[in-house]
């Protein structure tokens, strides 16, 4: 492989359709203030560059960036790129990672709106993200260790798994299909609307009105906190260990807690039971 070391970049598409590259301690910075920078190529490897001009990374192939930065400039990185593995890096530009396949993020720094749209496997280990609308229309998310703050994240994703997660959002989950939830803390208002064969294991939910209009939702020993009208007009099994403000005209299944302060019906199509014990206590 070829070595490029201690260089500056400004032009347009400076290493484009590059093959087999190492470029390290590299700026992409200048007047040309050039895009593009190794747009189409094949089997790269950044290593401590820093990253202030657009669209560095598009359609390329066995991408491995770490110790790097990319600014507030960058915007746009990393698009219709597949086998992309990224570690100890900051990513603080809008729609920093779309349309990508194959993706391992490990220790990484991310601030970036609309970061991860429809993106096809993404495995995000030990990293920490301020986003809006983050991961949307996503699939195949592996998540640990992952402390995310925003709003509007992880709506229409499908077949994802999250794992001692911290997410500090709002309206998140909306329209999820098969995902799981298991040891986070999930707080935020208007959690998992309209999702389907969604599970939370061991979390601790707070917020008001979640899980409402949801089919197939399971909660398995999970926690919830200040979570008044919740389950409104849900398909749901629930077994929290905690007391609940108020449920709201649960559409079917079952909900065991110590106890809940209201229950409303005032749907005659609401048949979900509530039950009062200390079964998950």
């Amino acid at each position: 492989m070829k070595t490029i070391s201690n260089q500056t970049f400004d032009e347009e598409r400076a290493l484009y359709g590059e093959r087999g590259i190492i470029v390290r301690d590299c700026r992409f910075d200048g007047p040309a203030d050039g895009e593009s920078a190794f747009k189409e190529c094949r089997d790269v490897t950044a290593e401590n560059c820093f990253l202030n001009l657009r669209y560095p990374f598009w359609h390329d192939d066995n991408l491995k960036i770490s110790h790097s930065e990319m600014t507030e400039l960058c915007r746009a990185a990393l698009w219709y790129s597949r086998g992309i593995e990224i570690t100890d890096t900051r990513l603080h530009g809008i729609k920093a990672l779309r349309e990508c396949e194959n993706v391992v993020m490990r220790d990484c720094d991310i601030i970036s709106p609309e970061f991860g749209w429809s993106v096809n496997g993404i495995e995000m280990t030990d990293c920490t993200a301020e986003s809006e609308y983050f991961m949307m229309r996503s699939s195949d998310l592996r998540f640990k260790n992952v402390n995310f703050k925003g709003k509007y994240s992880f709506q229409y994703i499908e077949n994802s798994t999250f794992e001692n997660c911290v997410f500090d959002t709002k309206d998140a989950f909306w329209h999820a299909k098969n995902v799981v939830v298991r040891n986070s803390v999930v707080k935020g208002e208007y959690l998992a609307w309209y999702c389907e064969n969604v599970t939370f294991e061991n979390c601790k939910i707070s917020g008001t009105q979640p899980l409402c209009y949801c089919k197939g939702l399971k909660l398995v020993n999970c926690e919830m906190t200040d979570t008044n009208l919740s389950f409104e007009k849900s398909e749901v099994e629930a077994c929290v260990t905690t007391p609940i403000v108020s449920v709201k005209n649960p559409l079917s299944g079952r909900i065991c807690a110590p106890s809940v302060g209201e229950i409303i019906r005032d749907d005659e199509n609401s048949r979900g039971e509530v039950i009062v014990c200390g079964c998950c206590a």
